[in-house]
């Protein structure tokens, strides 16, 4: 225990607090049981170092683990947050808990959180998960127990200000189409924004891109290889030999995309013989972040649908696993759908190239786009690339880069 809390003091006292990421501002911290999920690598642990830092700066009683250390090996949650409690503590930091190793039969790290929820009504628990934690079914219901938040890859307007190229605020949708061009004149008084937007879709998504600039895409491989090798079997009954299909099924949506997905070519391909089986290993790799299904219902459940159109998530992985030179078109609808549908609900129209909220058409396109497809369509608009301004329905591409 001692060691535990050396190594969570040393953490927290070299967090840096220059730039934090606009969730952090969303999540209701008094709420006693938080759940953070978001892909490997977008910041998910600096968020919660700099929420510790915050509250010991103010006295506050702080213990931050990672369910990956050598302690839980052998100890379970429940009783180190039953220790440190004794002992005045208050918030209990849990990094990365599904990687934690189940004890006994039917006693996982849900069900050993729930204890302490229901057991502890003063102490503060955040734990932070990989985004395929929507696939675990533990033995605990922390359903009703838990506020639970996303954490996104940096968007455009953060990746300005993660890199101290400029701090600029984020807007909303609606703001977005209505005032684009009192925003855009605005912005670019204060920054050259077509530059560092091109190089924002090769590699301004994922924050380690800093760490090590050369090592960027290889980083980025290696991630992917550890979500699909380890964290999806962590909380799902896959084997490793289904892991290995997941991988070659990546690979293959990687080398198309955006694919229409012809399901028979793509069982044959993987030899897999049953239409819900591969329906089922998509759905595993979108719950991973690692591609984006889209289809004309926003809503239900995937899992039983096949999708009119399947992206990879964002635009560095293009770069990271596509074989092919990158198709421009691709890439501008990748930014596009990735960022809108971390706060809206984005559909695949009959006209154009997203719904949006099953009320705002959006096609994508060069500045030489026109508005002839969609000119008789209501609230219909037209995202452009490789503009600092636009007019009318016409708004630049990485606007939509501005709404978190």
């Amino acid at each position: 225990m001692e060691r535990l809390l050396d190594i969570s003091n040393r953490l927290i006292k070299l967090t840096e607090k220059k730039f934090v990421r606009s969730l952090f501002h969303k999540i209701n911290w008094k709420h006693r049981l938080i759940e953070i999920r978001g892909a490997r690598g977008v910041g998910k642990t600096t968020l919660l170092l700099q929420k510790a830092l915050e509250l010991k700066e103010k006295g506050e009683n702080i213990l931050y683990v990672s369910t990956d250390n050598t302690y839980f090996y052998k100890n379970k949650i429940v009783d180190l947050a039953d220790y440190f409690y004794k002992y005045g503590g208050k918030y209990l930091f849990i990094d990365e808990v599904h990687k934690y190793p189940e004890k006994e039969k039917g006693l996982d790290w849900s069900q050993e959180i729930k204890n302490i929820y229901d057991s502890y009504p003063d102490l503060f628990v955040v734990y932070t998960g990989s985004s395929i934690l929507q696939l675990y079914k533990g033995s605990g219901d922390l359903s009703r127990r838990k506020s639970s938040y996303h954490l996104a890859g940096l968007s455009f307007r953060e990746y300005l200000e993660y890199n101290n190229f400029a701090k600029l605020p984020a807007y909303n949708l609606e703001d977005i189409l209505s005032n684009h061009l009192e925003y855009t004149q605005n912005i670019c008084k204060k920054i050259k924004i077509l530059p560092h937007f091109k190089n924002y879709l090769r590699v301004g998504y994922f924050p380690f891109y800093n760490e090590d600039e050369n090592k960027f895409f290889d980083r980025l491989t290696q991630v992917t290889n550890i979500i699909l090798e380890t964290d999806v079997l962590a909380v799902s009954d896959i084997t490793y030999e289904v892991s290995l299909r997941l991988k070659k099924l990546l690979s293959l949506l990687s080398s198309s995309v955006p694919y229409t997905p012809n399901l028979s070519k793509l069982a044959e391909q993987l030899h897999i013989g049953h239409y819900r089986t591969l329906i089922k290993y998509l759905n595993y790799l979108e719950k991973a972040e690692l591609i984006k299904s889209l289809s004309a219902k926003p809503t239900g459940d995937r899992i039983l649908n096949k999708p009119d159109k399947i992206f990879l998530d964002n635009t560095n992985l293009m770069y990271g696993l596509a074989d092919a030179t990158i198709n421009q078109g691709t890439l501008r609808e990748t930014f596009l759908f990735n960022q809108l549908s971390e706060l809206h609900k984005v559909s695949y129209p009959k006209t154009g190239d997203f719904l949006v909220d099953n009320k705002y058409l959006i096609e994508v396109g060069s500045k030489k786009k026109n508005k002839k497809q969609i000119a008789d369509i209501p609230q219909s608009y037209i995202a452009v690339d490789d503009i600092e301004t636009g007019f009318g329905p016409k708004i630049p591409l990485w606007l939509f880069g501005f709404l978190y």
